[in-house]
């Protein structure tokens, strides 16, 4: 099994919003986001990150503008994702295709995602269909994900050609009953629940609010404080989640060129690395993306000696 580390200390290269935000530009776009303009100590304007209406106002002016998404919206209460930290994992999963097949990052329909926990948000299945053309199948155990998500998709002809949604009907799965047994992949993706309960999750979210204030400026720290449960928890937490991917991942090893997930806590890096190992797999590559201050990072493995035959 070959391991590969890499850190990284910026967000993408590819990343659209690597600068400041474009404010004037954006409240063009949704123009009740100037109702959330505010002057920084130094003088220069800025968004109050810490209302959720300014965030996701914030995320209809950047998908429209960036990405082609005419409409979007999420049930009040559920995850209001950051895009630039969200589009900086699609970017660096590029770049893993383009390690593979000879240097070039492959575009178009033909590459094949499929996303665990899509979310109401829907938003990598966007962000990956409008940066590199892929077609994506977004998974999720939540009804009213799935509905909030078909929606979106429906409502948006740029997305319609690309992506498709469906309920995992079981609970306790992850790929089994929706990886069907003609199915192929590029590559799988998620950002899995990562606490084990709601109190550990609110906690969470507390101690971001505190800190909040520190980092006004820097747009890849835009704070989200809502989540439903199915969306933030699980029995075991994260690390029991992903040893769980990776157990199942087993059983559609030839199917998948690339199991991806997102890993939030570095301890857990290790312990998934040794269990990957023992589930054989023949590749693994963790990719560190820091973003500001936050630092981030993904794991990938595959089963395949050679993923470039894929």
């Amino acid at each position: 099994m070959t391991k590969d580390i890499q850190v990284k200390k910026l967000l993408h290269s590819r990343n659209l919003h690597r600068g400041s935000y474009d404010l004037r530009q954006l409240c063009e776009q949704s123009p009740s986001l100037s109702a959330f303009l505010r002057t920084n100590p130094k003088g220069e304007q800025t968004l109050d990150f810490s209302e959720p209406q300014a965030v996701l106002l914030l995320n209809q002016a950047l998908l429209k503008q960036f990405y082609h998404v005419d409409f979007w919206q999420i049930p009040q209460g559920y995850l209001c994702p950051p895009i630039p930290g969200r589009v900086d994992y699609i970017h660096y999963l590029a770049d893993l295709l383009a390690d593979t097949f000879k240097g070039k990052i492959p575009e178009g329909k033909q590459v094949k995602v499929l996303d665990i926990g899509t979310g109401a948000n829907c938003i990598y299945p966007i962000l990956g269909s409008q940066s590199y053309g892929w077609s994506f199948v977004g998974t999720d155990i939540d009804p009213l994900s799935v509905k909030m998500a078909e929606l979106i998709i429906k409502s948006n002809a740029a997305l319609k050609p690309f992506i498709k949604v469906q309920l995992q009907k079981n609970k306790q799965a992850i790929f089994a009953g929706v990886i069907k047994a003609k199915d192929k992949f590029t590559l799988t993706m998620c950002n899995p629940p990562f606490h084990a309960s709601m109190e550990k999750a609110l906690a969470g979210s507390t101690r971001k609010i505190k800190n909040l204030s520190k980092d006004q400026n820097n747009p890849s720290r835009v704070l989200n404080f809502a989540g439903q449960e199915v969306e933030l928890c699980c029995a075991g937490g994260e690390i029991a989640f992903l040893k769980q991917m990776i157990q199942e991942s087993k059983d559609y090893a030839r199917q998948v060129c690339w199991f991806s997930s997102l890993v939030s806590k570095s301890e857990n890096v290790g312990p998934l690395q040794k269990q990957l190992e023992k589930a054989g797999a023949e590749h693994v590559k963790v990719i560190k993306m820091a973003q500001g201050q936050k630092v981030s990072r993904f794991i990938a493995w595959s089963f395949l000696a050679q993923p470039q035959d894929f």
